[in-house]
C-alpha cells in the first residue's frame, strides 16, 4: 500500500510539472485594453497645420505597451455639452465594450457664456453631463476616469498664477466622489508645475513661438492655453504617475 501511495504521488508531481511547462493559453495572457478619450483641445489630436500645438492625448499611447490601444476623440473647442450635442458622445458610446476605459476631461469651453451651444453652469448642466458620461460608460461595462482641466498660463503682473477655471474642477471632483470614480486632478498638478517654472520658464510647455520660428505661425504665437510637444509629454506623464498611484492599468504601463 505504501508503495502505491509513493507511486501515485510521483505521477501527480510529474503531471503537474508537465502542465506548468506548457505555454500560457490566450485566456491566461494579459488581455488587450482600449482607452477612449473625450475632451477638448488640451487633449485633442492636431492637424499638421496646427503643429507644434499638441494635445496630451496625442502622445498618451507612447506610455503603454502594445496591449493598449488609445482612441482619442477629444476635439478642439468642445465642451461637455457640445460634445453630446454634435453626436460625438454617441459615436464613442456605441463603440464602448466591457473592460474599456473612458478618460473624461472637459471644462475649458464649458465656460464660454457667449456660446450657448457650449456653455454650462458648473453646478447644474456641467455636473449633469459628467454624471451622464459616467453612468452611460458603466452601462456598457467600461471604466470611467474623470480629470480636471490643465491650467492656463495666466500670471499677473506680480508673477502669481491666477486661476481661470472657476468651479469646474471642483465639480469634477464632486462628481468623482459622489459616483466613486477614479479622479486625476490635473488642475492641481499643472498649477504646481507652472508655478514652479514661473512666468518665463513656463512658456516652454505652451505653444509660444517667435515670429518666423515656425511656418504654421509666421507672425509667431503667444498661446497660454494649448500645449506644445514638451508640455503634452509632461502632462501625459502626470496622468501616468497618477494611474500608478491609484493602481490603474499598472501592468500595461512601460
Amino acid at each position: 500500500m505504501k508503495t502505491k501511495l509513493i507511486l501515485l504521488a510521483a505521477i501527480t508531481l510529474l503531471l503537474g510539472a508537465c502542465q506548468s511547462s506548457e505555454p500560457r493559453n490566450e485566456q491566461q495572457e494579459e488581455k488587450k485594453v482600449k482607452i477612449y478619450m473625450i475632451g477638448d483641445s488640451t487633449m485633442a489630436n492636431k492637424e499638421a497645420n496646427r503643429r507644434p500645438e499638441t494635445g496630451w492625448g496625442m502622445v498618451f499611447n507612447e506610455f503603454f505597451n502594445a496591449k493598449v490601444t488609445v482612441d482619442n476623440h477629444a476635439v478642439n473647442g468642445r465642451s461637455s455639452k457640445s460634445f453630446i450635442g454634435e453626436g460625438r458622445w454617441k459615436e464613442v458610446y456605441d463603440q464602448l465594450q466591457p473592460g474599456d476605459y473612458l478618460f473624461i476631461q472637459f471644462g475649458h469651453n464649458d465656460q464660454k457664456f457667449k456660446s450657448p451651444d457650449r456653455y454650462t453652469n458648473p453646478f447644474t448642466t456641467y455636473r449633469a453631463n459628467l454624471e451622464r458620461y459616467v453612468r452611460e460608460a458603466r452601462e456598457k461595462g467600461a471604466v470611467p476616469i474623470l480629470l480636471s482641466s490643465i491650467v492656463r498660463r495666466n500670471f499677473n503682473e506680480y508673477g502669481c498664477l491666477i486661476d481661470t477655471h472657476s468651479d469646474y474642477p471642483l465639480v469634477t471632483r464632486l462628481v468623482a466622489d459622489a459616483m466613486d470614480v477614479p479622479f486625476i486632478d490635473l488642475q492641481r498638478l499643472t498649477e504646481f508645475r507652472v508655478t514652479e517654472l514661473g512666468p518665463d520658464e513656463s512658456k516652454q510647455l505652451y505653444n509660444w513661438l517667435e515670429p518666423g520660428e515656425n511656418e504654421n505661425y509666421p507672425q509667431g504665437v503667444q498661446d497660454d492655453t494649448h500645449l506644445n510637444d514638451k508640455g503634452a509629454h509632461e502632462i501625459a506623464q502626470m496622468v501616468i504617475d497618477e494611474l500608478k498611484k491609484q493602481h490603474i492599468l499598472e501592468s500595461y504601463i512601460k
